[in-house]
């Protein structure tokens, strides 16, 4: 049963390897088969991830000044290690992902925060032009669009913010809600047109910054959108987390009504901890047959693939 994530950091990995190029000779990355690629191709190919979103993320702890070329350096990778494998095809329109043969691989690029492009809507509309089809306002940190969860002023989306969400529905753009405080997520409900939580999960199984409030979900569900759970350990449990914590979140998510609206977003290559059993792309099937055993085949095709396709393609 194949899989589609909505959420992994390989390009900053990569983006990373490439600049250490610029002191050593040669890259100690490929995305191929590097075992320290949570999401290398071999692992997609045996975890049957037929369609991987992969994050552009800026720090925001580098300088303003240098984080529209941080954004171009991991597009690059995105074209020069990720586009080149065999089978893999850029999914510039979510719904091109209906047309991928049987041996093809989609890569989809989103941008995790707004600080790559600063006030300038040009630079905006220039990443839409280069594929980023999910745009998540913010990291933890506020910026020019509005907070995070980790600043403590909770403000809602800026009237810069608020032409952010109408160029994203213009553009047919996701808008990505992980990582939004509560006044922002309030704000894209309200001004979205696609709302997609792409790793978050529920916070009455887990009080994490991170996860989400009841509410919070049931108007994303409201919404038409999704809530797809992350198998970030903090955001699970308090220690190591298991399939059986992971199903908690789920059976959370599916009380609220969520059956039709909950997928899948890793955040593979961001994570240092990880799931018990679920350490990398290549354990997807594993996990799938325990999803199998619990729910069924019909529930966990909807959770692997179906609901996405539904909702947005």
């Amino acid at each position: 049963m194949y899989i589609i994530d909505t959420h992994c950091d390989a390009l900053l990995k990569l983006q990373a390897d490439f600049r250490n190029t610029y002191l050593y000779k040669d890259r100690s990355l490929d995305y191929l088969n590097s075992p320290e690629l949570d999401t290398n191709m071999n692992r997609r190919i045996e975890g049957k991830v037929k369609v991987q979103f992969y994050a552009i993320f800026i720090s925001p702890l580098l300088p303003d000044n240098e984080k529209w070329q941080h954004a171009l350096e991991q597009i690059d990778r995105f074209h020069k290690d990720i586009l080149t494998q065999k089978h893999m095809v850029h999914i510039k329109n979510l719904k091109e992902i209906n047309n991928l043969k049987e041996n093809e691989y989609g890569a989809v690029l989103t941008l995790e925060g707004s600080d790559a492009f600063g006030n300038d809507l040009v630079k905006l509309r220039t990443l839409f032009r280069l594929g980023v089809l999910s745009l998540g306002l913010v990291w933890n940190n506020g910026n020019l669009v509005g907070d995070g969860v980790g600043e403590s002023r909770n403000a809602g989306l800026s009237e810069f913010g608020k032409s952010v969400i109408e160029e994203c529905n213009a553009h047919d753009v996701l808008i990505d809600v992980s990582h939004l405080n509560e006044a922002g997520v309030k704000d894209v409900i309200k001004y979205a047109d696609k709302v997609i939580a792409t790793h978050s999960n529920a916070r009455a199984i887990m009080d994490h910054p991170r996860n989400l409030y009841d509410e919070q979900i049931k108007s994303i569900i409201d919404k038409g959108g999704m809530v797809n759970i992350v198998f970030c350990p903090p955001f699970i449990t308090e220690g190591t987390a298991t399939y059986d914590d992971l199903f908690k979140h789920i059976d959370h998510l599916v009380k609220l009504g969520a059956e039709n609206h909950i997928g899948l977003g890793s955040d593979f290559d961001g994570i240092t901890e990880y799931v018990d059993g679920l350490q990398h792309a290549g354990h997807y099937q594993t996990f799938v047959n325990a999803l199998i055993e619990r729910y069924g085949e019909a529930f966990t095709k909807r959770l692997t693939h179906d609901n996405f396709l539904e909702r947005f393609c």
